[in-house]
């Protein structure tokens, strides 16, 4: 099994004004560490929804920025802690990084992690430092691109992680759903909760958004919500048998057709989400911390025993 599909080069980011003065920042294919960030165009500045994981790709992301604006990057919103979102920050020297309390702690807990050239294929990370949000909430928090209002809220629940938060701006019914929504990829709630990502589903659809920027993949609408239930409940129901059977995840994994969500990028993350969810069904409050170093060298084996592949 392939963790993830290349046949070609992957086609460059690109800049795609979603509402009047806001722009989502889409980084194909959207598979391991390559995110979507985006940004709001205000009359005194920019207010940015994340960096990207490597120098390089947060560098070009500064450059499309200022192929839009000269207006300066004043703050930046860090939707979650995982690296792809947050790794970045560094680059934006000037800006107010904003982030839920536990986005900081979490940072400043992991740094810039050891493991990144063990599990995924080689990547030039590039000058890295871990850089927290030094401004934080512990529900939500508003803040304005001139007279728009953006409403950047923690989620109430492990779901992603344990600090997932959103970016609403309920004026254009526009939101950045950070990793809580993956459009063509593999959802991922290895370190967060397969029940509380439900619960933040059914959140994030009574909002009513009309546009949707995911945490991966394609500029899409609410219909992205379901696809993405529809696998989070495929992963508790393959849980539930494969436990019942005595299977450790890896095997459940190994003895369950994907079906419809074997086209998705990164599949070996059923093997990682079984894991969450096994620990769910015997008793494990969720976001509680699982062994996630076995999770990750068994999703490597259900790759065949390569690497995962990262493209960043």
């Amino acid at each position: 099994m392939s963790s993830s599909r290349h046949d070609h080069p992957l086609p460059p980011p690109r800049v795609e004004e979603v509402s009047d003065g806001v722009y989502a920042y889409v980084q194909p294919d959207g598979s391991w560490w390559i995110n979507n960030t985006g940004f709001l165009v205000g009359p005194r500045g920019v207010i940015s929804v994340d960096s990207c994981s490597t120098e390089r790709r947060t560098l070009a992301y500064r450059e499309a920025i200022r192929s839009v604006t000269d207006r300066p990057v004043t703050t930046l919103v860090n939707t979650h802690h995982h690296g792809d979102h947050t790794f970045g920050n560094s680059a934006f020297p000037e800006a107010t990084i904003v982030g839920h309390e536990k986005t900081r702690e979490a940072i400043l807990a992991e740094g810039i992690p050891s493991y990144l050239g063990m599990a995924w294929t080689e990547v030039e990370w590039g000058d890295l430092e871990a850089c927290p949000p030094f401004l934080t909430y512990t529900d939500r928090v508003t803040v304005h691109a001139g007279d728009l209002r953006c409403e950047v809220r923690h989620i109430g629940v492990p779901a992603h992680t344990t600090n997932d938060s959103i970016v609403w701006i309920p004026e254009r019914r526009l939101l950045f759903s950070g990793d809580l929504l993956f459009n063509g990829g593999t959802p991922f709630v290895m370190m967060g909760s397969v029940r509380g990502a439900l619960r933040a589903l059914d959140e994030i659809q009574a909002l009513g958004a009309e546009t949707i920027v995911p945490g991966h993949g394609a500029v899409c609408g609410p219909e992205v919500i379901d696809r993405v239930r529809g696998y989070l409940r495929f992963v508790w129901e393959t849980a539930e048998r494969g436990r019942a059977a005595g299977l450790s995840p890896l095997e459940a994994a190994r003895g369950t057709d994907l079906g419809e969500y074997g086209a998705l990028l990164d599949p070996e993350r059923i093997v990682g989400n079984l894991h969450r969810a096994y620990a769910e069904l015997d008793g494990l409050p969720p976001g509680e911390p699982i062994d996630l170093v076995t999770a990750v060298l068994e999703m490597i084996d259900y790759n065949g025993g390569r690497p995962l592949t990262c493209l960043a």
